[in-house]
């Protein structure tokens, strides 16, 4: 049994947010769908809490209000085997949302992503310092990441 859901705050668009994050990670599915009720605190009906999984991870929507939103501070980490993961899911989670610097996005509900290639990982922590660094300066000038780059700023 997993011990840690994460629960992400929406205003109204949860039941959204869960549909449209199951359709780009594999593996994934909405779990259960909550209403609020006649004791409120918001609109009977209304969805109130979207259980999904996303590739195996469950999470949770709460449709909560608009007293709280998304920032920077959490993020989650989607990890890459390849270029065209990184490009699919760069582009599909940013459609709408709004490109940030080294691999980080929001998507078009203000939820923060970090898009990261395997091969990043790699390189940020070969033992030879001064080519990890050198991937470092390179990322650091990056908004989406390129693995092609990063190659070419270890191999420097």
């Amino acid at each position: 049994m997993q011990k840690l859901t994460p629960c992400l705050w929406f205003d109204t668009e949860g039941e959204e947010a869960a549909t449209f994050y199951t359709s780009v990670f594999p593996n994934s599915k909405i779990l259960e769908v909550t209403r609020y009720g006649s004791a409120g605190p918001r609109a009977e009906g209304m969805v109130m809490t979207v259980s999904f999984e996303l590739d195996g991870q469950k999470f949770i929507a709460l449709n909560g209000g608009p007293d709280f939103t998304f920032t920077e501070a959490i993020s989650f980490e989607v990890n890459c085997g390849s270029q065209e993961e990184v490009d699919s899911y760069w582009s599909t989670l940013s459609e709408g949302g709004e490109e940030g610097p080294c691999g980080w996005l929001k998507d078009r509900f203000g939820v923060s992503w970090q898009i990261v290639p395997k091969r990043l990982v790699e390189l940020l922590t070969d033992p030879d310092q001064e080519k990890a660094q050198r991937v470092m300066a390179a990322m650091l000038k990056m908004r989406k990441i390129e693995i092609d780059e990063l190659e070419r700023a270890a191999a420097a």
